[in-house]
């Protein structure tokens, strides 16, 4: 596959017949994958790049499936006072993210698109990990734009980085242990459709958003960093 330009074919998991049962495996396969290759470490660090040393912060994740980045989170921080927000179009996750996590941390959960949500008093981080690749260009502008608006500290991304390396790694990786059909069809394709350096600084630039940072991170990903002016 030539990786040179970013792939637009849709994943699997885009669609909206899959089963639950083929979802949950995929998220818990998915969760396994980031905690062995660094991906939940990825996020706690950018949130403590932009929480620094604020003692109660409110951190809401969209396309939060179900809720592992933010029991993450809420792990690494068990001594601050946090709360949580997570986001999701699908019902179905967001009722897993509830059942999952009552007993491990306080969360609202609100299944809606992220567009549509409007905030009583607006957290002070919004993240996404593993989100902005099933997007077009277009509508990252309009997404960067949404979580300038209703963050009041800033916003950070975890997502993957568009590499040939990465691509085959994955695919081989996929092909021997995953047990679900959706991370063998979609793991790759995700790469193909993830982004370079170069995009992510032009996509900003039509956001019209300056003071953010892009730091590559093991393995084939980016951490974005977007932070308010004091």
């Amino acid at each position: 596959m030539n990786l040179n330009k970013r792939i637009y074919k849709n994943e699997l998991l885009d669609g909206d017949d899959i089963p639950f049962a083929d979802i949950k495996q995929n998220m818990q396969e998915l969760n396994t994958i980031n905690t062995l290759l660094g991906g939940h470490t990825i996020t706690i660090d950018g949130l403590r790049k932009l929480a620094a040393h604020k003692r109660q912060i409110t951190v809401c994740e969209i396309g939060c499936g179900g809720g592992d980045n933010l029991a993450a989170i809420a792990k690494a921080l068990p001594h601050a006072s946090a709360g949580f927000i997570g986001i999701d179009v699908k019902k179905e996750c967001i009722d897993f993210a509830k059942a999952k996590n009552q007993s491990n941390f306080t969360a609202e959960w609100i299944t809606s698109d992220y567009r549509h949500v409007q905030f009583d008093q607006k957290p002070d981080i919004i993240f996404s990990s593993l989100f902005c690749h099933h997007f077009t260009e277009d509508q990252l502008v309009q997404q960067l734009r949404w979580m300038h608006d209703n963050s009041r500290i800033g916003f950070f991304i975890n997502d993957l980085e568009r590499n040939t390396i990465a691509y085959h790694s994955i695919k081989l990786l996929t092909k021997f242990f995953s047990k679900s059909y959706l991370v063998k069809n979609d793991a790759p394709l995700s790469v193909a459709r993830g982004f370079k350096k170069s995009e992510w600084i032009n996509i900003f630039k039509r956001a019209g958003l300056a003071h953010y940072s892009i730091a590559w991170k093991w393995a084939f990903r980016y951490l974005i960093l977007y932070k308010h002016e004091s």
